[in-house]
């Protein structure tokens, strides 16, 4: 038998609960009564005005719809820009799970641009197949730059990613062996600390390098590249996301501490001019080129989102115009399937050519000019997988590199929040309830993973080819799918003794 206390004080807590309940009720017609007299005066929304209220609910749809279609309605192969079947591969790496799939692929083989492999009849044996050629950027450098790495990371910079997305993915860098690149954000403490190599990256605002006036200063150059792990430096003319647009860093982004590092004020939208305003033309971009090296004796190129063949042409003329000493000592080609944490919808959808044009472009100009082997060809742009980077070296590129590849390796689950500060999985907020979720040790260790996996699968298609290493992958080792069904060698659809129109 309960006592009397008990029945009182369980009367009492029901009273309680019937009257918060009532309170709640209250409250939410209130709210509907609002919210209906707030849709029927306003003239902004047609929807809430002819279906009030209900007509709200079509916001919250279009929101939770993003998550509902990647978790239950796509398929495997069905999403933009990554879909599930690319991501699992990048976590299953990251985390060290085997690979190995059972029954048969999910990849439709019969559309149209499809990569397809060329296998050898006599495969390379285990003990037959050798690592990964060493090669050096900077023939004419004080400080040239030796690495066999074919997978690194590409720029994203500190402040569209946060601190512990940097941390790791410096640890990781110097865990696999592998470059990172600072992105146009400029060098940050957390670049260093992890020990990697580093590729500094000088955008159009001149971040990290930069006086008052925003004007390149030798002096901040000469500082970066007094740190030893700054290995390279790159100018980035454009990007694929935003070929003709600078970098955009809202204001929510910009802390007081990158405000420091970058040399702007805090708080405020950071937009990086659309070009560097003292490059007009290729004499420009050569002079200025020559001008980096010689102030930090280092390797130094460019990033640039290729628009046709014809420039290409005209920058080489002027390069063998030059001594070759003069030459840019690498070309990053970003593909208009590049990533940004914030770009103008009819850029990233629309603008620049893909990297499946791009490339071999570039490659098949450098040989026409006799610059091959001068200048390196550092390929990005969606590059993912093993059969993405595979199909780069093919091409011709000497290095890749990824930003959205080594994000997903941090735990990115593509929720498409990158420019508001929302970030669930902590890499691009600054926020540091968010930032807490990511464990900057375990996270490293999937970093490397990754890109030691990368390159692993990557080695696996090249001996499946019959070659011993990956840089030794041709145009005959690859064919694409074409309209008709039947499939052409890269050698085939882009010959390098053939001038590109455009």
């Amino acid at each position: 038998m309960l006592s009397q206390e008990n029945l009182s004080f369980i009367t009492t807590g029901l009273d309680l609960m019937a009257t918060l309940f009532i309170i709640f009720i209250g409250l939410g017609v209130l709210w509907v009564i609002y919210a209906f007299i707030s849709d029927i005066s306003q003239t902004q929304h047609a929807i809430r005005r002819n279906y009030p209220v209900i007509g709200r609910f079509r916001y919250l749809f279009e929101h939770v719809g993003e998550f509902f279609r990647q978790y239950f309605f796509a398929m495997d192969r069905e999403e933009l820009p990554f879909n599930r079947a690319q991501r699992s591969w990048i976590y299953r790496a990251a985390k060290g799970i085997s690979n190995t799939v059972a029954f048969g692929s999910t990849r439709d083989l019969k559309p149209r641009g499809t990569v397809i492999f060329v296998n050898c009849p006599f495969p390379t044996l285990g003990q037959d197949a050798v690592p990964t050629k060493e090669l050096q950027i900077g023939l004419h450098c004080s400080k040239p730059y030796r690495t066999a790495s074919l997978f690194n990371i590409s720029g994203m910079s500190y402040g569209a990613i946060s601190r512990p997305a940097v941390l790791a993915l410096s640890r990781g860098a110097k865990k696999a062996g592998c470059w990172m690149n600072t992105g146009e954000g400029g060098l940050s403490p957390y670049h260093l600390q992890g020990g990697a190599d580093i590729v500094f990256q000088i955008g159009t605002a001149k971040n990290g390098v930069r006086n008052h006036q925003g004007h390149l200063s030798d002096d901040k150059l000469r500082e970066v590249a007094a740190h030893d792990a700054v290995k390279m430096f790159e100018i980035k003319l454009s990007q694929g996301a935003k070929p003709g647009k600078g970098g955009i860093l809202p204001g929510s982004k910009v802390t007081e501490e990158i405000a420091r590092i970058r040399n702007i004020p805090a708080g405020e939208d950071a937009i990086s001019p659309n070009r560097h305003p003292e490059i007009n033309n290729n004499d420009d971009l050569l002079d200025m080129i020559e001008h980096i090296r010689k102030v930090t004796g280092k390797p130094v190129g460019f990033k640039a989102v290729i628009g046709g063949s014809f420039w290409l042409d005209e920058l080489f003329d002027a390069i063998n115009k030059r001594d070759l000493k003069n030459a840019p000592d690498f070309i990053t080609v970003d593909g208009a399937e590049g990533g940004s944490g914030a770009a103008p919808m009819p850029l990233i959808d629309a603008m620049g050519l893909p990297l499946r044009e791009s490339l071999p472009m570039l490659v098949n100009g450098l040989k026409r000019h006799g610059l091959k082997e001068r200048i390196k060809v550092i390929a990005s742009g969606k590059l993912v997988t093993p059969e993405d980077v595979a199909w780069a070296l093919c091409l011709g590129a000497d290095f890749i590199v990824s930003a959205r590849g080594f994000m997903f390796s941090l735990g990115c689950i593509q929720a498409l929040q990158c420019n508001k500060n929302t970030c669930p999985t902590g890499i691009t907020t600054h926020n540091e309830n968010l930032q807490k979720g990511l464990n900057i040790e375990l996270k490293s260790q999937r970093v490397a993973c990754y890109q030691k996996n990368m390159e692993y699968e990557v080695g696996t298609i090249a001996h499946s080819c019959g070659v011993k290493e990956p840089r030794q992958l041709t145009r005959q080792h690859a064919r694409i799918v074409q309209a008709n069904g039947r499939s052409m060698t890269l050698a085939d659809l882009y010959p390098e003794h053939e001038k590109e129109s455009g």
